[in-house]
């Protein structure tokens, strides 16, 4: 609900494509500046503490929009109350990500990544259909933030009533070394260097969701209804595709699928930036949530099945900047290169740019093809607390 509410928000205030851009920057920034803090605190302390912080954030944030859309406030705050949602959402992946690990056993991981996902995108598809409509309803955005956060109010208490895992105690003083072990993780596993590359610069170059207001404005003249509609469509595939893998087995060449599920990913968001049909365009975004979905889902499962808990904060923190926040700064491209080129060349562009990075990908790692089901790996038992 945030989400399409401050797209449709700034579009109507402004009716500049930077401005949609410049969400995903500003939200960006300090998830980039606070990854390392927030990925330590995660390893530090209880992680279902550190998430309920970090969501008693956003809902202070959603309720600030709400105040600021009802007075008209100047952009300034806007993107100012944007920056603490970057804030709040830094600390929010490393925390609430890692808890599921602590309470499963490594063969129950992708199968249990599926469910998870597919809450995930029944939220993906409610909230920006919601939002949609209530700004049609209403005329403003205010009540889609005030909405988003009583959602947020929810899932603080939800956490509240997760046990409390607290980490062992540290047995000598933190080195620089144990600060950034997350970083030496992801350098020495290849594997999952791949798989995090692959899907940051699918999802960076494939950001055409940023500009799904001016597709429903001024391209599908669907209005905000329809934005909500083709903003709710990937969460649509998602959600279908997430059930469908929670009856499959386990995939014998997951990084093979990986590959091929990116240049799907590329071809459909090629497919939205090329339609002037609203369902043709459902059709194409609902595909890039099929695509999406399967990639998360393998990327997800590799990273708890190889990661050791005591590093699980610090090696999501890393793995929330290649890949949850691409789509933010992948929104900043994508505005970027609108307000330069145009909406349709920008989203083409993208797509086209997406189904290079595979071929790259699959050039400079070629054993991602040959991996076997992920739950036979397992953590490095070399790598202690």
């Amino acid at each position: 609900m945030i989400n399409v509410a401050v797209g449709w928000m700034l579009y109507e205030r402004t009716g500049d494509a930077w401005a949609l851009g410049l969400v995903g920057a500003v939200e960006l920034a300090p998830v980039l500046l606070l990854m390392i803090v927030a990925g330590n605190a995660a390893d530090r302390y209880p992680r279902r503490n550190v998430g309920i912080f970090a969501h008693s954030l956003l809902t202070l944030v959603a309720t600030g929009l709400a105040l600021v859309s009802a007075a008209n406030g100047p952009l300034w705050v806007i993107y100012s109350l944007l920056a603490l949602v970057g804030t709040a959402r830094a600390f929010a992946s490393p925390s609430v990500n890692t808890i599921l690990p602590q309470l499963l056993a490594p063969a129950e991981f992708a199968n249990a990544n599926a469910w998870l996902s597919s809450t995930f995108q029944l939220a993906a598809i409610t909230g920006p259909a919601i939002g949609g409509l209530v700004i049609a309803l209403t005329g403003g955005a205010t009540g889609a933030f005030a909405l988003a956060a009583v959602g947020q109010l929810v899932f603080v208490a939800a956490l509240s009533t997760m046990p409390v895992r607290r980490p062992p105690p540290a047995t000598a003083r933190r080195s620089a070394s144990d600060v950034f072990a997350g970083f030496h993780f992801v350098r020495d596993h290849p594997l999952f260097l791949a798989a995090i590359t692959l899907d940051l610069f699918g999802v960076l170059f494939g950001g055409a969701v940023a500009l799904l207001p001016i597709y429903a404005k001024d391209i599908l003249a669907v209005g905000p209804t329809g934005l909500g509609w083709l903003r709710a469509a990937p969460g649509v595939g998602a959600l279908t595709m997430a059930l469908i893998t929670t009856r499959l087995q386990p995939w014998q060449r997951p990084g093979r699928i990986l590959l091929w599920v990116v240049a799907g990913f590329g071809l459909a968001t090629i497919g939205f930036g090329l339609s002037r049909s609203f369902a043709l365009s459902m059709v194409c975004l609902f595909l890039t949530g099929v695509f999406d979905n399967v990639s998360v889902v393998i990327r997800l499962t590799l990273e708890q099945t190889i990661t050791p808990d005591h590093l699980r904060g610090r090696v999501s923190a890393i793995n929330y900047v290649f890949v949850g926040f691409s789509n933010e700064f992948g929104a900043f491209e994508s505005g970027a290169t609108a307000a330069l080129f145009g909406p349709t060349l920008s989203v083409v562009g993208g797509g086209l740019a997406t189904l290079l990075v595979v071929v790259m990908a699959q050039t400079v790692w070629p054993q991602l093809a040959r991996i076997g089901p992920l739950h036979t790996l397992a953590p490095d038992k070399t790598l202690s607390p």
